[in-house]
């Protein structure tokens, strides 16, 4: 049976989902999508607070911050033989890390750097460092390692160990002379140069750590970071850390059946006109700024939240009788490597595009220029 634009089901659930959609369940039917979003949303919902839920779990959020803390003490950093950039968050889940990751190491690109990207690989499958290109296998490196390879053009590596990765980088790639990690700020083995907090649209949540909260480590944290990117938050975040704002916007979009490019604008006027239907679907860890983006275009579309990392492994589409499926950039590395979704015609991808505070930019770089006046000759 096919879904319509007044099933109900899908369109009028307000939720939000993040990378914990692993912990649900990887594999689900079309059917169960609801549900997991559902499920999500309430977790999202006790986080958000300091409610009776987070007063009941507070007790074990004391046990993970004293062994997070104890662990923190037993690792030593091993540096790297050239300056390492971290971008990462405290939040659990997606905050927009990989968007300000792609934007950085473009910026580094045009100044005449040869930036190399690390990453864990969220989702692939093994733990072995693995160097990425733009033909690897999303299931193989994961979805934002992949993502980021094919919009810069840079040499990437992915691992759970991101000293191995950035090794095997480096060994590869000796013309390399900066790294930036996308997430890793709680990889402490990874001795860094530069460490960049990215706080999302759910800002701190309610300011705890898990299970009670939603922060791997707690909000001093941001205290001892070099610099904070505030991206679509409304929070107030009490920090001594400098903070930029980061802000995004839709550019062009690209049909993956036959590679048409065209802007999100000029397809705006033909849905339209032609009173087209549209889904707009999205795989990240706060999908409602997708679909804002694309109703800021004059597109009105159905919107399906498939949770962060999706897979893919079970078409979301098949069922859906619409004429245009938005999907993120993301989203697309997958589709794009599945000869059903691949070869429909329907699926657009829509390119998210990326603005950093030049005044962030000149922190960085700024940084970079200390380290290099400074550091040994032999790389």
């Amino acid at each position: 049976q096919k879904h319509t634009f007044a099933a109900p089901l899908l369109t009028e659930h307000k939720c939000r989902t993040n990378n914990l959609s692993h912990l649900l369940h990887p594999l689900f039917s079309f059917g169960d999508i609801a549900m997991r979003a559902e499920l999500e949303t309430w977790l999202h919902a006790q986080w958000a607070k300091r409610g009776l839920a987070a007063w009941l779990l507070s007790p074990l959020s004391l046990i993970y911050l004293a062994a997070v803390r104890m662990r923190a003490h037993r690792i030593r950093a091993e540096k790297l033989p050239v300056p390492v950039l971290v971008v990462g968050n405290i939040y659990v889940g997606g905050t927009g890390k990989t968007p300000v990751t792609i934007q950085l190491v473009r910026t580094l690109k045009a100044v005449g750097y040869k930036p190399g990207v690390i990453s864990r690989g969220f989702g692939r499958k093994g733990d072995t460092p693995q160097l990425v290109t733009p033909e690897s296998d999303a299931r193989v490196v994961g979805d934002e390692p992949l993502l980021i390879a094919q919009q810069t053009g840079c040499p990437a590596a992915v691992g759970r160990d991101r000293v191995a990765a950035g090794k095997l980088l480096l060994a590869s790639h000796p013309e390399i002379n900066v790294i930036v990690s996308d997430d890793g700020l709680q990889h402490l083995r990874l001795a860094r140069d530069f460490e960049l907090a990215v706080i999302g649209a759910r800002g701190i949540g309610n300011g705890w750590v898990l299970p009670a909260g939603p922060l791997r480590e707690p909000p001093s944290r941001l205290d001892t970071v070099d610099a904070l990117v505030l991206n679509a938050t409304t929070d107030t975040i009490a920090s001594r850390t400098p903070r930029f704002a980061a802000t995004s916007q839709i550019g062009a979009a690209h049909q993956l059946a036959t590679g048409a490019t065209a802007h999100i604008d000029d397809l705006s006027d033909k849905i339209n006109k032609a009173k087209s239907r549209v889904l707009a679907a999205a795989g990240i860890a706060s999908p409602e700024r997708f679909f804002a983006m694309l109703r800021a275009h004059d597109i009105a579309c159905a919107e399906l939240r498939l949770g962060d990392h999706y897979s893919f492994e079970v078409n979301p589409f098949e069922h859906w009788d619409t004429d245009y499926i938005f999907v993120t950039g993301k989203d697309a590395v997958k589709c794009r490597q599945i000869p059903e979704l691949a070869q429909d015609p329907r699926i657009w991808a829509v390119d998210l595009e990326m603005h950093l505070d030049p005044y962030l930019i000149e922190l960085v770089l700024g940084r970079l220029k200390v380290l290099k006046q400074t550091a040994p000759k032999n790389h």
